[in-house]
C-alpha cells in the first residue's frame, strides 16, 4: 500500500519513521508547505518524494492512503478531499473542529467504503492496554471515578484551546476503558493571552451510572504532569505516564459506606491492602497504531482507534467548548452521530 503523509512538523517525522518500518506499506511522498522542513525529510529519506503542495498527494492515483498531520483547522478539508478520491485516511487528533464536520467525514467514508481512522496513540500504549485488561476482568469492581491531570508549560496553540489540545487523550482513553458513554459535560476555562483561547481548563463528564470523570488541562504549569486516578468499588489504579517503568499501579484499597440509622449519620469503613505493579508492554505505541491502520485497510476491519472514537471525542470537545462559553453550563450529549441534544 502506497501512503502519502501531509505535514512534517511536530508529529509528522514520527509518523514517517513508523510507517517506513511497516512491512505492508510504503511511504511514497511527504508534503509540507515549509521548504525547510522538507529538507530535513530529504536528508533522512533521500528516496522519498517531497512536495510543498498537498494536492500532489491527493491527486496521485498511485497513493492509496493519506495520513494528515497538519493543524486541526485543516483536517476536515484535507480528509474530505482524500476520501472523495477513495483514499483511506488516518488523521491526527482531534479529527475535526466540529461534530458536524466529523459527521460528514464519517458518512463519506461509509459511502466510499474506505477506512477513516484517528490517531489516538495512547490507546496503543502498554499502560492503557494493561488498564483495559484489568478493568475488563472486573478487578476494580464498578468504576466510580476517573481523575486526570494533564499539564505542562506550552505549547500554546493558535487555532485550538488547551482542551482541544490535551483532553482528547483522556477522552479517548475513557471511551476505550469504560463500557459506558457520558451523558453530559461541563467545562470552565480561562485565557491569559489576548486571543481569547483558553490555556487552562477543567472538564467534567457525567455518566448515567453515577460515575464521574474530571480532567485538568493547562499550558501554564511550571512542571509536566501526566497522572490519572481510576477508582472502583474494589480496587484503584494510579497511572503516571511520566514514570519510566512503573507507569501503572493497582491499589487494593477502598471504602464501604454504612449508615447508623439510630444516629442518622453515615459511617465509612476504609480498607488498605497491597500495591501491585503489573508488567506492561514496552512496544512503541505509534508503531502499534501504524500497524493497526495498515491492517484495517488491508483486511477491511475496524481499528482500535476507529472513527467512532474520533467522532465521540470531537462531540464531547465541542460540547465542552459550548459549556465554557456558557459560564460552565451542563451540556447534554446524545449517542451515535446525533451530536448534542
Amino acid at each position: 500500500m502506497n501512503i502519502g503523509i501531509i505535514g512534517y512538523g511536530y508529529w509528522g517525522p514520527n509518523l514517517v519513521r513508523n510507517f517506513s518500518l511497516e512491512q505492508d506499506c510504503t511511504v511514497s511522498c511527504i508534503a509540507d508547505s515549509r521548504a525547510e522542513r522538507l529538507k530535513i525529510a530529504e536528508r533522512l529519506y533521500p528516496s522519498m518524494k517531497t512536495t510543498t503542495r498537498p494536492e500532489d498527494i491527493l491527486m496521485d492515483n498511485a497513493i492509496e492512503a493519506v495520513i494528515i498531520a497538519t493543524p486541526v483547522h485543516t483536517h476536515y478539508q484535507l480528509a474530505r478531499s482524500a476520501m472523495e478520491r477513495k483514499k483511506h485516511v488516518l488523521v491526527e487528533k482531534p479529527m475535526t473542529m466540529s461534530h458536524a464536520e466529523a459527521k460528514e467525514l464519517v458518512q463519506l467514508a461509509q459511502e466510499q467504503g474506505i477506512t477513516l481512522m484517528v490517531d489516538h496513540t495512547f490507546l496503543y500504549t502498554g499502560a492503557v492496554k494493561k488498564m483495559k485488561e484489568i478493568i475488563g476482568r472486573g478487578d476494580l469492581g464498578n468504576i466510580q471515578y476517573y481523575d486526570s491531570t494533564r499539564i505542562n508549560l506550552g505549547l500554546f496553540q493558535h487555532d485550538i484551546n488547551v482542551l482541544w489540545d490535551l483532553a482528547p487523550h483522556d477522552i479517548a482513553i475513557l471511551l476505550h476503558l469504560i463500557d459506558e458513554k457520558p451523558t453530559s459535560v461541563q467545562a470552565i476555562g480561562v485565557t491569559h493571552t489576548n486571543n481569547g483561547i483558553e490555556n487552562i481548563a477543567y472538564l467534567t463528564l457525567y455518566y448515567q451510572s453515577g460515575m464521574i470523570a474530571h480532567c485538568s488541562c493547562s499550558w501554564s504549569s511550571p512542571v509536566k504532569v501526566r497522572t490519572t486516578y481510576i477508582g472502583g468499588t474494589q480496587k484503584m489504579i494510579v497511572y503516571d505516564d511520566m514514570e519510566g517503568t512503573e507507569k501503572v499501579k493497582v491499589y487494593d484499597t477502598g471504602f464501604e459506606i454504612k449508615t447508623d440509622e439510630e444516629k442518622h449519620r453515615t459511617l465509612v469503613d476504609y480498607r488498605t491492602g497491597d500495591i501491585y505493579t503489573p508488567k506492561i508492554d514496552t512496544k512503541e505505541a505509534l508503531a502499534e497504531m501504524a500497524h493497526d491502520f495498515v491492517m484495517a485497510v488491508k483486511h477491511e476491519k475496524e481499528p482500535i482507534s476507529s472513527w467512532k472514537v474520533g467522532y465521540d471525542v470531537v462531540n464531547i470537545l465541542e460540547s465542552a467548548q459550548i459549556s465554557i462559553k456558557s459560564n460552565g453550563s451542563k451540556i447534554t450529549l446524545l449517542n451515535g452521530l446525533g451530536g448534542r441534544a
